[in-house]
């Protein structure tokens, strides 16, 4: 369970040095730091479930959504949120993992979250639909649709039956308000793929 200082220090109020406890509880391994203020007591909760805790607003994306979901082979040992209006990339390391959280635009922020329960946990993930186009909003530029085929399969090494699951509706309505050259020709590449006509 994610405990903060102030639900810690009304647990041990009956201590004279509720703090001293608090670092005992630290050395004995049964309250883990997670970032200033911010503690786990189960150590061997995933990362998934801390993530939205140690910085935020944010939802996990990018490559842990992506593997959470198949769409990417490699299991990921890093969590990798995003987040808004913070304007530069934020890391935390604990003992769960490295926790990184990239700025998207505000705009997109809202659209595309779910919120997920496991046990006593609950975190917010992007969709698949909106964790590609997390993804593809912070990689360099493609130049065509070709490239970005090469991109899609080849460097991500995205599943192409899990891609062709994809709602593309949500794809469409999402990825313009990127204003970023990488979702633009993803939807022009959707629709030339799924022989769609444009609108």
């Amino acid at each position: 369970m994610i405990l903060t200082t102030n639900i810690i220090l009304q647990r041990l109020k009956k201590y004279a040095n509720p703090f001293g406890k608090i670092s005992r509880l630290v050395k004995e391994g049964k309250l883990i730091p997670l970032t200033k203020g911010l503690y786990e007591d189960n150590i061997h909760a995933s990362g998934l479930y801390l993530a939205n805790a140690i910085y935020g607003p944010s939802y996990i994306s990018f490559n842990s959504a992506l593997s959470y979901y198949g769409l990417i082979p490699e299991a990921v040992y890093s969590f990798t949120s995003a987040t808004t209006e913070k304007k530069k990339w934020k890391t935390y390391t604990n003992h769960f993992g490295t926790f990184t959280f990239h700025d998207i635009p505000v705009s997109v922020f809202p659209f595309g979250i779910k919120m997920v329960e496991e046990g006593e946990y609950s975190f917010r993930i992007a969709t698949k639909e909106k964790a590609l186009c997390d993804k593809l909003y912070e990689l360099p530029p493609v130049k065509n649709q070709k490239e970005l085929e090469y991109l899609l399969f080849e460097d991500m090494r995205i599943d192409e039956n899990e891609f062709d699951k994809l709602n593309r509706e949500d794809i469409y309505f999402i990825a313009p308000k990127y204003h970023c050259n990488n979702l633009k020709y993803l939807v022009n590449y959707l629709r030339r793929r799924y022989h769609e006509q444009y609108p």
